[in-house]
């Protein structure tokens, strides 16, 4: 049995982004941005469907230019998923996405110019219920903040931010997130806990800039869990220089480790040592390759030998412990029958598969009842 994570979640004002709902008692959502030129219609749509597959709530899309901001119309019609544009500077484009579609603005006040214009971009928000995202990086920092600190620090992210709600504050528009990254994981966790006790609105976690796929997973998960762990955060984002998707499965994993959240599979897996009796690595590798579709939360373990293996496999949904001459499958924490080597990857993923299906039919028996 997994013990309960203990953490109690920091109450905060929800709002929805489309259909999802961020905040408040809502599950932590997890969201990644397109890296495609948007004015590319075909190859974001396609950007936004693979994100979308790997079991992403939310997807931002970049919209610098009144041409990206047409072309957010033309991808808006063909996915699904709620879309978030993100603006700088130029409020036109605000109001040309929020007629075309958006489901949430990721704009910072401060800088789309004359309080009137701030006006307009807040009141098409309000008109059609579109929350906005105030997000603060500790790259750009306003020029008399960086004066005053000398350096990003957590202080400084934390006064941008209030400058930018104070805004909001002042135009009665209280349905927004607030994000403030830094590529150092201590500042962004410092500034993050700050604002928290500030605001009831909903936090936008993520670790700004990590860097590659297995850097800046490490980094990201530590800064996220550190907050996460603290009850601190209702979306997140794990911004990687990767495949948008990969930002997903780690946000997933992240979600998982802490027992936040479960969506497609947690693997248990030993490291591998001479005790085993197959090839651990190989099988688990390619087990993640086969069974990357699966977006319904079960548990497996493989385990090379039997040191370790009975007890994992009794915990989980599907498990299989190594022996000689062959290795024990269990299903639902039971013994169920032997494998070989040959046909245990082949076995494992029907297995798996069948489990999900048996779910299925059983929770729309519920839903028909």
């Amino acid at each position: 049995m997994k013990s309960p994570n203990n953490i109690h979640r920091r109450k905060s004002r929800q709002i929805h982004v489309g259909d999802v709902a961020v905040g408040g008692d809502a599950p932590i959502s997890v969201q990644s941005m397109t890296n495609t030129d948007t004015c590319d219609v075909a190859a974001t749509v396609a950007q936004i469907q693979a994100i979308q597959k790997a079991g992403a709530d939310i997807v931002r899309v970049s919209v610098p230019t009144m041409e990206a901001a047409d072309a957010f119309g033309d991808i808006r019609k063909q996915v699904s998923i709620p879309l978030v544009s993100d603006i700088h500077f130029d409020y036109k484009i605000a109001l040309r996405v929020a007629e075309l579609g958006v489901d949430c603005l990721r704009i910072n006040p401060g800088n789309i110019g004359r309080e009137d214009r701030v006006r307009a971009v807040v009141d098409a928000a309000r008109d059609r219920n579109i929350p906005i995202r105030i997000g603060v990086n500790a790259g750009s920092l306003e020029k008399d903040l960086q004066k005053k600190y000398g350096e990003p620090t957590a202080d400084a992210l934390v006064e941008s931010a209030l400058r930018h709600i104070d805004i909001l504050d002042r135009l009665n528009f209280p349905d927004f997130k607030v994000s403030l990254k830094a590529s150092d994981i201590f500042m962004t966790v410092d500034a993050y806990k700050k604002l928290a006790t500030q605001i009831e609105q909903p936090l936008h976690l993520g670790i700004t800039e990590a860097g590659g796929l297995r850097s800046g997973a490490v980094k990201s998960s530590i800064g996220l869990g550190m907050l996460l762990a603290e009850g601190i955060g209702d979306t997140i984002r794990v911004s990687l220089a990767a495949d948008p998707v990969e930002e997903i499965k780690v946000g997933f994993d992240i979600l998982k480790s802490l027992h936040i959240r479960s969506k497609g599979i947690n693997l248990v897996a030993c490291p591998s040592c001479s005790r085993q009796q197959f090839n651990v690595i190989a099988v688990v590798n390619e087990l993640e390759n086969r069974l990357e579709d699966i977006i319904e939360p079960i548990d497996v373990a493989i385990i090379g030998c039997v040191v370790n293996g009975p007890g994992e496999a009794k915990e989980v949904d599907v498990g299989i412990t190594g022996g000689a001459p062959d290795n024990l499958l269990y299903i639902n924490g039971l013994p169920d029958h032997k494998l070989g080597n040959d046909e245990m990857v082949d076995e494992l993923e029907k297995i798996i598969r069948q489990k999900i299906e048996e779910r299925k039919l059983k929770t729309s028996a519920q839903d028909v009842a």
